[in-house]
């Protein structure tokens, strides 16, 4: 009669082979997370540039029904919108008193010259120029809207 201990025919898990698949776990997760980390900025970054994308077109509706004058700022048009990281779009309309805070390119050449519209990016930090490391990751809007995307892109 086997006992408790000493029968040759028990199934069950060694310590070892415990240890070796929680190691083959750990790895893939190593490699895992990353991963669907890039994967879910992707997302958010892509929801971002849809985003101004919209409001731009917002913008214009609003300034085709008021003789071509853009809104002061964004409650003007009922559009409280927040990135997908939480922080509000930053616009900035380029009137003659405001172009000396307008978003510049590599050439220190201001990205539109009717209004800015952008979102922080991930990090929540940015800058006026684009070649700034805070600035990189932010979504954008240059060319007069002609381009609409990751700031490092552009």
């Amino acid at each position: 009669m086997p006992t408790l201990y000493g029968n040759k025919n028990a199934f069950g898990f060694s310590l070892i082979e415990i240890m070796i698949a929680m190691a083959v776990f750990a790895l893939m997760l190593t490699f895992a997370v990353p991963a669907y980390r890039d994967y879910v900025i992707r997302a958010e970054s892509s929801k971002a540039i849809s985003d101004i994308g919209i409001i731009s077109i917002v913008i214009e509706r609003y300034r085709l029904r008021n003789g071509d004058n853009p809104p002061p700022d964004l409650t003007a048009i009922d559009h409280a919108w927040l990135d997908p990281w939480g922080a509000p779009y930053v616009y900035l309309d380029l009137t003659d008193a405001n172009r000396g805070a307008a978003r510049k390119n590599k050439n220190l050449v201001p990205l539109n010259t009717d209004y800015d519209l952008y979102s922080k990016g991930p990090d929540g930090a940015t800058a006026l120029p684009l070649t700034t490391k805070k600035s990189k990751d932010d979504i954008v809007r240059a060319n007069n809207g002609a381009f609409v995307g990751i700031a490092a892109n552009y």
